[in-house]
Formats: C-alpha cells, structure tokens, sequence
C-alpha cells in the first residue's frame, strides 16, 4: 500500500513539474541604498498588458521569487515599512526564463514612488543552459519557407537542417528535421505550452517531427537549448525546441495574412 502511494504522488509530482517547461521564474534581491538586505518586503508582479499581479515577501536574505509566469511584457514594484516604493521599468519575460530583477529602495523621507532603471538584468545570469531565444519581432518578419516556425530552430548556434528535412519530393522528408550539435534529428524534443508535441512514426502529420505544427502568426517566442539544459526535460539527449503560444490581453489585437505561393512569381536565373 506504502509502495503504491509512493507511485501515486511522484506521478503528481511528475505530472506538476511537466506543466512547467513553458513558464519562466522572476526572481530577484531587495535591499536598502547602504546594500543592506530588507527583509519582509512586499514584491508584486504586474502583467502589463493584463494587468494581472503576483505578490511575494522578501526572505531573510532579502530574496524574493514568482514562478509559473508566462510569457510577456512585466513590471516590479517593491515597497517596505520606512522606505520609499519603487517601480521597475517594464522589461521582457522570455520561454523557460530565469529572470533576474533586482531592486533597491531608499529611506522614506516623503511618500513618493521612485522610478527604477535597468533593474532587469540583460543577461541570464540564474542558468547554464546554451541555446537561443527567438522573439515575435524575428517571428514576423523573418520569411519562412511554408510558414514553418520550426525553420527558426536554424539560427541557434549548433543547427543545422537534416538531410532528412531538405527535399520535399524525397519520400523519406520529414518537417522539422534538424541535426544539433551534429547529433540525430529524431532525438529532438518538441514542447508546445510544456506539452510533448513529438511524433513517434513516419506515418503521422505529414511525416513531422512535430504532432502540431503552429502557424507562425500563433508563436510569441520560441527558445532553442541546444546543451546544459535542466533535467526536468528528460527524454532528449540532443535539444529542446520550446514555444509558448500567443494569450490574450486587455486589449483587442489581431493579425491579418496574405500568403500567396506561385512558381509563376518565381526568381530565374
């Protein structure tokens, strides 16, 4: 009974931590002007564009954490008894991140808020993974060939296309097929929104690497770790292609294609 209970919460556990490759950590300090730490700090997180907020305190080491945070455009205030609040600048939370934000107040002389520049950090400094993120900005205006997202993984360090993936007319074609590293296409693992989005057959989708293939117009960001990724992956011994899908806002939004293929309109020479 003991042994099936044990089984029954690391499937939980397991189950927990599968719904997490997409989110991303912001995490961060909290100190005074001297570089002291403060300790119980109220930390709240803004979505900017859906105005939904996470608060946290600050723990004895003036640290703070928000996990399970999607993918967007964010902003950190920090405010404690005796010291003047302060608001960071908005900055970008990416795939898998682990964003760093660091915060410092000042003694409370007045109530006023201050403004905080260049709280964010620019470079990942919380993880050891290799790879790439590509961002909407290169998602639009990049031309893909068939509209394939997946034709992005090429501009991380390390990707090449397979053979497998470079003729449509050869009855071996596969989409999606890159070799990372120089290691075998099929040992790729594909993650939409932390679901398995890998097929497992020749016969599936079109022979795809992937079980879904998103339009580009519905990929926000895609985040390519091509080594030293954390373990809680598992399955791929070669890479991880991570795309989180577009979500809603306050506001109204939309995007409108025209996407025309003619060998008439073709280059010759």
């Amino acid at each position: 009974m003991k042994r099936l209970l044990s089984l029954a919460i690391l499937s939980l556990l397991a189950t927990t931590c599968f719904a997490q490759f997409e989110t991303a950590t912001v995490l961060g300090t909290v100190k005074d002007s001297t570089g002291a730490v403060i300790v119980g700090g109220k930390v709240t997180l803004e979505n900017v564009k859906t105005g939904v907020t996470a608060i946290a305190q600050t723990n004895d080491a003036g640290n703070f954490d928000f996990v399970n945070v999607q993918i967007g455009v964010y902003r950190v205030r920090a405010e404690a008894r005796g010291f003047t609040t302060s608001v960071t600048e908005d900055f970008t939370v990416a795939v898998s991140a682990r964003q760093r934000v660091d915060v410092s107040l000042a003694v409370d002389d007045m109530t006023q808020t201050v403004s905080v520049k260049d709280a964010a950090t620019a470079l990942e400094t919380e993880t050891s993974d290799r790879g790439q993120v590509i961002n909407n900005v290169t998602v639009v205006n990049l031309p893909l060939n068939g509209r394939s997202y997946a034709d992005l993984a090429l501009l991380a360090p390390g990707v090449r296309r397979s053979v497998l993936g470079m003729d449509q007319t050869n009855s071996n074609y596969r989409e999606a097929s890159f070799n990372v590293n120089g290691l075998r296409s099929a040992l790729n693992n594909f993650q939409v929104d932390g679901v398995d989005n890998n097929t497992y057959a020749t016969s599936n989708q079109g022979y795809s690497n992937q079980a879904i293939q998103l339009s580009a117009d519905a990929v926000p960001a895609v985040k390519v770790q091509t080594n030293n990724f954390s373990a809680e992956y598992g399955r791929s011994t070669v890479a991880i292609v991570n795309v989180s899908v577009k979500s809603g806002a306050n506001d109204f939004h939309g995007s409108v294609l025209d996407y025309r293929r003619n060998t008439k309109q073709n280059a010759i020479g």
